[in-house]
């Protein structure tokens, strides 16, 4: 993922969670999805903080 969207990343969790919810994946990939999942997760919740931030600055920037 070289460029990170938020909407891209959340659809790749949702297949992840699929297919760890299924059991059909070895144990070797089933940790590689797991990774996978976390770093999605940690790099979801960096945009949403940088979000809240910027929508916390427009809200004291205008509500003067």
């Amino acid at each position: 993922m070289n460029e990170f969207n938020f909407e891209e990343a959340i659809k790749r969790l949702e297949e992840i969670n699929t297919k760890l919810a299924s059991g059909e994946e070895t144990l070797d990939h089933s940790m590689q999805l797991f990774e996978e999942g976390l770093k999605l997760i940690q790099l979801c919740n960096t945009k949403l903080d940088g979000f809240e931030t910027s929508i916390n600055d427009l809200v004291t920037k205008y509500q003067d």
